[in-house]
């Protein structure tokens, strides 16, 4: 029994005694050293942490100050600027009703129709910016300002290819607030975008959203395409056509005119006129009615892959005192009886115009239409198996018609 007591005692006091020696290592220097007695590189080691509350435990982040995530009127940095465009567009933002008639085909009734959208005013003397397919075939249009007041509008000038239309309302100066037009040459996919419109006749209602993709393609107009859309995700749905896109200055960068849905609202994506563009057009129609557009005197080709076919050319017109050949007519007499034959085989093959090459109608005139009346363009053709450079002078294109045509 002693033995065994004896056993236990010293146990215990050699356990006590290997505490004592063991180091501790929140109580090591603050530097450390290579085995071997070789001083290696010093860095710090930091102590182990304590239990919680001690003063090891790393104080708790303070608190941003509310002055810092709000302004003066309780808003947020991004509440601000939505709220700073709307305050200083939505006055400038009208809403279109229009009327019309069309024929029931079964009954043989003239049926009214309403129409509703958006528009810009662009000038203290009343004009409205819109779309063309807003006031399309209306026989009377109404425009309705920010204070609720109703105008007749009339029919100012309209540009059918590029869906740009604008009308006229006599208003006093004091009530009007025309819209400030930025540059679209400038924009960058991600920029966020605002737009006011009057979807399903809520007059100036506020969207946003980011531009999601610049330089899209849309065909308008039967087979002629805009090729600088600019595509956003701000919800527009109908009502919305021809009211303005701003950008975070609330300055107009394009004209809002689809949407992209299978149901007929907002999915998300939406389409709008560059506001280069609508610069470029408005002040033809505010001094012509419409557009005069460089004439190649081209009427018709025939799209091979390879290039274009001329089909038809103006008689006297630019392309053929240039000396730019069509189709020749052969004819031959049998008879009483004259023939006549169409060779298209003596027709030049439009390859290039000003070095740019041209597979399709709307190749040819998106480069031509980048001109002016007067301008001089070389018209690269393949005939006979030779190339040919030929300098064209383009007239002035005077648009009828459908251009003209105005009900209201």
């Amino acid at each position: 029994m002693r033995q065994w007591m004896g056993c236990l005692l010293s146990a215990l006091l050699g356990g006590l005694l290997a505490v004592g020696l063991v180091e501790r290592p929140w109580e090591q220097p603050a530097t450390a050293q290579v085995r071997g007695g070789r001083r290696g590189p010093t860095f710090p080691i930091q102590p182990a942490p304590a239990h919680p509350g001690s003063e090891a435990t790393p104080p708790a982040p303070s608190p941003v100050p509310a002055s810092r995530l709000f302004n003066t009127e309780g808003l947020t940095p991004e509440e601000a600027v939505n709220v700073a465009v709307y305050e200083r567009v939505n006055k400038s933002v009208v809403n279109i009703t229009t009327r019309s008639t069309r024929l029931d085909s079964f009954f043989l009734l003239e049926v009214p129709e309403e129409g509703t959208g958006s528009g810009s005013v662009i000038d203290k003397a009343g004009h409205i910016l819109t779309n063309f397919h807003v006031i399309e075939d209306a026989e009377a249009v109404a425009v309705r300002l920010f204070d609720g007041k109703t105008y007749d509008a009339s029919f100012v000038g309209a540009d059918p290819i590029n869906d740009i239309a604008v009308i006229k309302i006599d208003a006093a100066p004091d009530v009007l607030h025309p819209v400030i037009f930025g540059n679209s040459s400038n924009l960058r996919v991600g920029m966020r975008v605002f737009a006011i419109g009057n979807p399903f006749g809520l007059e100036r209602t506020l969207t946003t959203g980011i531009i999601s993709s610049l330089n899209r393609s849309m065909q308008i107009r039967a087979n002629r395409t805009i090729k600088s859309i600019i595509q956003v995700d701000a919800a527009i749905n109908p009502g919305n056509s021809g009211g303005p896109l701003l950008d975070a200055h609330g300055r107009l960068i394009g004209m809002n005119t689809a949407i992209a849905s299978k149901t007929g609202q907002s999915a998300g994506v939406g389409f709008a006129i560059p506001v280069n563009l609508i610069s470029r057009v408005v002040p033809q129609l505010l001094t012509h009615g419409h557009v005069i557009r460089p004439d190649l005197g081209i009427r018709g080709v025939y799209e091979t892959g390879k290039g274009l076919l001329i089909t038809q050319l103006v008689p006297n017109g630019p392309a053929e005192r240039a000396g730019l050949r069509g189709p020749r007519i052969i004819r031959r007499r049998r008879g009483p009886f004259v023939f006549e034959r169409i060779d298209v085989s003596a027709a030049d093959l439009i390859i290039a115009v000003d070095g740019e090459k041209v597979e399709t109608w709307d190749d040819l005139m998106s480069i031509v239409e980048r001109k002016q009346p007067g301008d001089r363009v070389v018209v690269t053709v393949l005939r006979e198996g030779r190339r040919l450079d030929v300098p064209v002078i383009l007239g002035g294109e005077t648009p009828s018609g459908p251009y003209r045509r105005h009900n209201i």
